[in-house]
């Protein structure tokens, strides 16, 4: 099997064409995640549906990048982490609090780490969480709501970090700032 093509305008399939136009006007151009996810328009169309969604839900735009961070490095996407990252400061999320989550480490905010981690446990348990990750999660102050709203920013990073996995998809310039790669200890455990 060849290597996924990174579509244009031009190559993708008309509705994967849709899809570039619609990251062209949401973000100013379409990233090289979505030009490979056009190869399938209901692809592309679902993971730009997903973050709509997301950007719509009761989690604020930092906490929905602690999400989409906590995803990807547990996933170990490079793409998605150098992307998110990049997203995380243009949403305001603090440089102590990025540069942790970039090296796996405690947050400094109790309330966020408690959502790092939260995420983290889904990814790893496959969402089967005990009854105990549950109450910690609500005693930091989340609710039943924001656990589905953490399965919803799981579900759109898994789509990416996997297309990136398989695809072997380029950085784009854009992120290329926030290049990263997964530190030993999160290999590990």
């Amino acid at each position: 099997m060849t290597r996924f093509q990174q579509h244009t305008s031009e190559t993708a399939p008309p509705e994967g064409r849709e899809a570039l136009d619609r990251a062209q006007q949401e973000m100013g151009f379409a990233p090289n995640l979505l030009r490979v996810l056009a190869e399938a328009p209901a692809a592309a169309h679902a993971y730009l549906d997903l973050g709509s969604r997301l950007s719509q839900s009761s989690l604020s735009p930092p906490e929905q990048q602690v999400v989409l961070l906590a995803t990807s490095f547990e996933n170990e996407c490079d793409y998605c982490m150098a992307a998110h990252s990049t997203v995380a400061g243009m949403v305001g999320m603090d440089e102590a609090t990025q540069g942790a989550i970039r090296r796996g480490e405690e947050l400094p905010d109790a309330r966020v780490n408690a959502l790092w981690q939260f995420t983290r446990s889904v990814v790893r348990q496959r969402g089967r969480m005990s009854a105990s990750d549950l109450a910690a999660f609500a005693n930091a102050g989340f609710t039943r709501a924001n656990i589905l709203e953490v399965l919803l920013g799981v579900s759109m990073k898994t789509l990416s970090n996997y297309t990136n996995h398989l695809a072997y998809t380029p950085l784009d310039d854009a992120f290329e700032a926030q290049r990263w790669a997964p530190p030993t200890e999160a290999r590990t455990g």
